[in-house]
């Protein structure tokens, strides 16, 4: 099993979570919570609320994906834990990790924007198993399963709770939904998600989202990888004392020109070196 084939077989099996999640009218069928008492409490339209209650709507789905397509499907062990799923196919043996991520519209074109994950820890070190089913280095492709909602104007009264008679009368928070799969990569943006966290973020656009077209989709994975596992938030830089080397692609890519033209500058003194250093280690053993 490929990314490509992988990628293929999950964007044609989103044709179908538009039925999980939303009525025929596109909105949300998420009311709210009940208690024993069959009372209902309105949900809140907290992006972090919205986004898990989608997470347990869309699990169902990805199990009917998986015995489809002959996966064995983890899901994540414990919470901020990486990735939501793991899909390992059972022939090929090819593991694909899977984040599922929300957003909401902020225009017709674009969105609030997504965070893809840490650029520390597991993602630098990737023989790690740190806060992560199995280590980032062990999976084929990692991908993120997207979904963009439109928030509703008319929302219920927090603290007025309803009856389960009421329930046709409780509007929706969200509606109008649209799914997408892509490699991470080529979604990601070349900034952090927010502020001066160590998060990874996204495009905003929502034709580059679904498409794929973000600014590391034509640079590739390899520079992406690159780019993001030695870039150094404010604090970071601080931290260790040095200066940041970069902040965005220009400034890498003025980073990456100087430490290339250096290294060509002294190529002879670097082989020399080099030979002189494997005729030592040869000689110690």
């Amino acid at each position: 099993m490929t990314p490509t084939q992988f990628h293929a077989r999950l964007q044609k099996h989103t044709a179908s979570f538009a039925k999980a999640v939303a009525t025929d009218e596109g909105d949300w069928i998420i009311k709210g919570f009940i208690d024993v008492y069959r009372r209902i409490y309105t949900i809140s339209v907290d992006t972090k609320i919205v986004s898990k209650v989608l997470e347990l709507l869309l699990f169902p789905m990805f199990v009917e994906f998986a015995k489809k397509n002959d996966f064995e499907l983890e899901l994540c062990p414990q919470q901020n834990f990486y990735p939501d799923l793991t899909l390992t196919h059972r022939r090929s043996k090819a593991r694909f990790a899977i984040d599922i991520k929300s957003t909401y519209r902020t225009s017709p074109t674009e969105v609030n924007g997504m965070t893809l994950g840490a650029f520390t820890g597991y993602f630098r070190n990737r023989e790690s198993s740190k806060n992560t089913l199995y280590p980032y280095g062990q999976y084929t492709a990692h991908f993120v399963l997207g979904v963009i909602y439109s928030k509703c104007d008319e929302v219920a009264d927090e603290r007025q709770q309803f009856a389960l008679a009421d329930l046709d009368r409780i509007p929706s928070v969200i509606r109008d939904f649209q799914f997408f799969v892509q490699p991470k990569y080529r979604i990601a943006s070349a900034r952090p998600g927010s502020g001066n966290t160590k998060n990874i973020g996204s495009v905003t656009k929502i034709a580059e989202l679904v498409a794929g077209d973000g600014v590391f989709s034509s640079l590739g994975e390899e520079v992406y990888d690159d780019y993001w596992m030695f870039y150094l938030t404010r604090d970071m830089a601080q931290e260790l004392g040095v200066p940041r080397p970069y902040t965005n692609l220009e400034s890498y890519c003025t980073y990456k020109k100087r430490g290339m033209a250096s290294l060509k500058a002294h190529a002879r003194e670097i082989a020399k070196r080099s030979a002189v250093e494997r005729s030592e280690e040869s000689d110690e053993q």
